[in-house]
């Protein structure tokens, strides 16, 4: 799975509150549990945090938001990706905040404090900004990262490691809403911004492609809602743009590409499930 993230230090806004262990079978298969708002449930078996939940929550540092802030339009679209694809031995974490981000010392601490190690960093600039590029593999086994659970955990933590040290970027990142010092420049139609294709990719897997608005969790319950309707996950890559989360999975079915029929339940399934009511079923 294509993935790529990091970010600025942010140890000091997490916090663990001993949870149940919920076990995961398997690659990227399991139950899952997040709150979507703040919490996530860690799969004591993959990290090195056992059972353990985190909160993410971003301070509010000395940024005022006041008529003399910055203006929206000039502060560049923060993105984080992470890539899954094109390192065999290693999950590819990218960040990128126009010129903004410096070393991301903070940031290579925070993800060590949740079990990883950072083991190859670069940075790059070009006209859409300063590119920070981080090779991170798990520091119990030395490989890449495949875990669902986790793989949000690294794009939380680099996303609220963003806002507290460049508080700015909450107006442009839908987790502004709930930990950031700004509010989102804008509201997403979940409706509007959904899309979702499925194509054929070889004779053993399909390429799934979603862009939807973000949210936290989003990476869990995607790959939760795939597994549910006994879809592999095989590898991907999941970008955060600013307001937008865009994903690409390989999937199959029993080893082989997803046949039409499965492909438009697929479809229909992400579909209801990222565009649905949030209301409790129990209220009906």
């Amino acid at each position: 799975m294509a993935v790529a993230m990091v970010s600025c230090g942010i140890p000091t806004s997490l916090k663990l509150i001993e949870k149940q262990p919920i076990s995961i079978p398997g690659f990227f298969n399991g139950s899952l549990a997040l709150n979507p708002v703040q919490k996530l449930h860690v799969t004591p078996k993959r990290l090195a945090l056992s059972g353990s939940t985190i909160i993410l929550k971003a301070s509010a540092t000395a940024v005022e938001q006041d008529g003399s802030s910055q203006e929206t339009a000039a502060v560049p679209t923060p993105k984080v990706v992470i890539d899954l694809d094109s390192d065999p031995e290693a999950t590819i974490v990218e960040v990128t905040f126009g010129d903004r981000l410096g070393a991301l010392l903070d940031t290579m601490n925070a993800l060590k404090n949740l079990g990883l190690n950072v083991v190859k960093a670069n940075v790059c600039l070009d006209s859409s900004g300063k590119h920070n590029t981080f090779a991170i593999t798990k520091a119990s086994t030395g490989r890449k990262v495949d875990d669902p659970e986790l793989l949000e955990a690294i794009r939380l933590t680099i996303i609220n490691n963003m806002m507290e040290y460049h508080p700015e970027s909450s107006s442009r990142l839908a987790m502004g809403e709930a930990f950031g010092v700004f509010q989102p420049y804008q509201k997403i139609d979940v409706d509007i911004a959904t899309h979702i294709h499925v194509y054929d990719d070889a004779p053993e897997r399909s390429l799934l492609c979603v862009e939807t608005a973000d949210r936290p969790g989003l990476i869990v319950d995607l790959v939760k809602t795939i597994t549910d309707i006994n879809v592999d996950v095989e590898s991907g890559e999941f970008d955060t743009e600013g307001l937008l989360a865009k994903a690409k999975f390989h999937v199959n079915y029993k080893g082989k590409a997803l046949i039409k029929p499965l492909q438009q339940v697929l479809a229909n399934s992400l579909r209801y499930f990222l565009r649905r009511p949030t209301t409790e079923d129990a209220s009906f």
